[in-house]
Formats: C-alpha cells, structure tokens, sequence
C-alpha cells in the first residue's frame, strides 16, 4: 500500500498539504473537460529503453518511513546493491537505516535530513545511480525529477505522480536525460497477476476484450492514524475527488492488456458517490476536543471509473478506501475464449478446456503456467512484504540495472498508469465527462512490443 515520512503528528504541515491538495482540487474543478495536450518533445525514443549493464548500483533512498524501510531491507539482501545515502526529514530513521546497514555488515550510508528537500543535496553530491522514493505522493515527481536531472536513475513508490503536468515532467526528463524511470508497482509482481500475463500471451484468454480492476481496502483507521500516513494522506480526502490510488489493480491489468506496446488508453469517465465514510469514522472514535472532527471530506467513498481502449478494449476501475470491507484488488481479465478473476477467490474459466459454465480453482493452472519469474524467486522472497511482492519487484529492478536490459515498466507506463488520476477528477468535477487520455509515447504504442515472460 501507500508509503510514509515521519513519526510525529504535525497539525501545521497537515493543514499545509491540505492548502496545497486544495489548490490542486481548484485548478482540476477549473479545467476544461479534455486530456492535456502533450508539450513540444518530438518522436518519442525508440522503445525499450536500456543502459550499459551496471557492476553494482549505487542507491540513495529518499523516505525511510515503513515501506521505505521495508525497501531498504530487501536492497540489503540483493547481490549488487551499495547503499550509499539516505534521507528523511526525521534523523532518527536515517539513524535507524544506518544501523540497518552496519548489521548487514555494510557502510554506514551517509544521511541527509536538513528539511523536506535535502533529497536535492544528495542528489547533487552523491556518487549514484539510483535515487528510490517513498515519500508522501506529492514528492514522488520532485524526487525523481532532481534524480534524473543530476544524471541518476529514479525509481518511485506509487503513484508516481499528482498531476498530468508531472507525468509529463517524469517523460521529458527521462527522455532528455537518458534515465529509467520507474514506477515501482508491486501488485505486478503478485503470483496470480504474474500466471495471469503468462496465460494471456499464451492465448489461454483468446483477444482480451474487458478487465476489471482496482483498490478496495478500509484504510479509515490508517488516515486517522497519527503516524505514518495519518500525518498526510487524509488532507488528499480534504481536497481532491477521484480515484486518487489506481495503479495497484490498474497495472497488472494494463501489461496484459499491451497498453503502450500495442495498444493505449484513449478516454475514461468517472464518477464518485457521496462521501459518508470518513465523516462517521469522526463522529463514533475521536474525541470531542480533537480538531479533526472539524474536517470536511470531498472524496466520494466510491469512485467507479471506465477507460476505453483505442482498439476497442473497456476496463473498470474503483476506489473504495473510505468503507467498512475486506481487502480486494478485484482483478478480472476476459477475453474471447476464457475469463479468471482473483478476488474474493481465484476462479479460472477456458473454453474447450473448463467443464462447461463452471469455474476452476487456479491449483492445477499453477503447475502449468506459473511465471518463471515466480517460480525462481519465491523462496528468496519469503518474509518480504506484501506476500514476497515486494522483494521481487526490487530485485528485478537491480537485475535489470545490472544486466543492461529494459525495466519491466518503464516511465511511459508510471506516467500512463498514474495519469488517470487526474483525469478521474476533472471527469467527476464534470459530471462524468468523458477525459481523453494523454498519449505519452506519441504514437510508439503502435509500433512497441508487448512485454515478454521474463526468465532470470
């Protein structure tokens, strides 16, 4: 889930990011109901982006909070990993890094904690190659931005970015700095998203024609919390109104789905119900003296979004993180010849090969198509976070610094994939209009090649 900075309830930077969100809130509201049109880059590069292989990567790592640290310690076990620097606004928890690294009998990496934008001394001064964040959203672009521009790799917890204006940031920075950048989503690298991709360029699913995705998870109690994301993902709820949180489903649909390497996103539609959850949450556990009870909510606890593909595809995509439920990331994909879905259980149905109108358990389709990827790794992934996910998608992420290939994702998806955001919000700031999508490889989705089974 979400990442964090900082263990002390602030009030003061609270009601600064809610400013801030509420700004952004405004400027949305006041848009047009249309795409942002792309800048003035040219043809976009020749697609997919690869270095020279590294000998080890040099990491500075921007945000130590939970998943931060949790990053940090999967870094520490990966074969080819220095790390170098950390930064935090809070010194203890680079202190705390620091520690992490000396038992794992490394240098103690340098630390950088001079206020919320020391992260641009490190990257001016320190010999790296990679810059990792995991800040509060509205410094994942930032973060990355100031990487490439002192000639660094940038890799960013999701969502990469707030607005459609930092996707682009992200685009034109990669592209004229000849940096990865990548948005580090996890749920792709999950067991059954992985199989899933295996059978679907297997043709198991026939032409995919609609998926259904998204992220569905009570979070009331971590946005009250006073700590960790309490400190600033409920001042997003204060401001802004839309699906503010879609790569986790959105994602490991989009690579089955070929988006920017054969097909694209051309327009979506959003809307939100009222917003109820929050202002109960209030109402039934915070003191009556406690200022937060004078917050007003304009997240709909339920936004429900459609995109349409350029050749024909439909995917639904929801947020629900303001209502009493059980977890779910939804995740169904069909297709012209079969359909699976994971929540609330995985179900898997093949024409000509699943017993007529019945679903099957997704057991025996692991001993056939289990990812490669899955298969090698799952024992070295064991006790990292989010069921091993986590580990996986970093030590992919080194492997391929390290061998010199393509990035699994690459900038155009964190910008693809993180752009819907704001497009949901000007859609439901105008009753559901239709938002076109921006195109972020000019026209390469046409001619790129979709995503490979990779094999270590």
């Amino acid at each position: 889930m979400g990442t964090e900075q900082g263990n002390q309830f602030n009030r003061r930077d609270f009601v600064r990011l809610s400013t801030a969100g509420l700004g952004i809130a405004a400027g949305l509201s006041a848009a047009k109901a249309q795409g942002q049109s792309a800048p003035d880059l040219g043809p976009a590069p020749e697609h997919p982006f690869s270095v020279p292989a590294l000998d080890r990567v040099r990491v500075g790592y921007v945000g130590a909070g939970g998943m931060g640290t949790n990053h940090i310690k999967n870094l520490l076990r990966i074969e080819g990993v220095e790390l170098t620097a950390v930064c935090d606004i809070v010194p203890e928890k680079c202190e705390n890094v620091q520690k992490l690294a000396k038992e794992a009998g490394f240098k103690e990496p340098k630390a950088y904690s001079k206020g919320e934008r020391d992260f641009e001394r490190m990257c001016e001064q320190e010999e790296l190659d990679l810059v990792y964040t995991a800040t509060p959203w509205q410094w994942h672009t930032p973060v990355c931005v100031a990487a490439m521009k002192n000639g660094k790799h940038a890799a960013t917890e999701v969502n990469a970015c707030v607005t459609i204006e930092e996707c682009w940031q992200l685009v034109e920075n990669a592209e004229k700095f000849k940096k990865h950048c990548v948005m580090m989503e996890n749920c792709c690298y999950d067991r059954f998203e992985m199989m899933t991709l295996v059978m679907v360029r297997k043709g198991l699913l026939g032409e995919l024609v609609h998926a259904e995705c998204g992220y569905l998870h009570d979070l009331r109690e971590v946005k009250f919390g006073k700590e960790s994301e309490g400190l600033w993902r409920r001042a997003h709820a204060i401001a802004r109104n839309g699906n503010l949180y879609p790569t986790h489903g959105l994602g490991p649909v989009s690579q089955c789905l070929n988006i920017n390497r054969g097909d694209q996103y051309e327009y979506m539609v959003s809307m939100s119900s009222m917003s109820r959850g929050l202002q109960d949450w209030q109402k039934e556990h915070l003191d009556k003296d406690d200022p937060r009870r004078n917050e007003t909510y304009k997240l709909g606890d339920v936004n429900t979004s459609m995109i349409k593909t350029y050749n024909g595809a439909t995917i639904t995509l929801v947020h629900d993180t303001n209502l009493p439920r059980p977890y779910s990331r939804i995740h169904e994909l069909q297709g012209t010849r079969g359909i699976v879905q994971k929540w609330p259980v995985e179900n898997i149905y093949i024409e000509g090969r699943s017993p007529k109108h019945e679903w099957e358990e997704s057991e025996e389709y692991y001993k056939e198509f289990e990812h490669p990827l899955q298969k090698s790794m799952a024992e070295k992934a064991k006790g990292a976070g989010h069921g091993g996910m986590d580990f996986i998608e970093d030590w992919r992420l080194i492997y391929c610094l390290r061998n010199g290939l393509p990035t699994d994702a690459d900038v155009y998806d964190a910008a693809s994939w993180s752009s819907v955001i704001e497009a949901s919000e000007k859609s439901v700031a105008n009753k559901s209009q239709a938002i076109d999508l921006p195109d972020f490889t000019r026209g390469k989705w046409k001619t790129n090649k979709p995503l490979d089974i990779v094999t270590v």
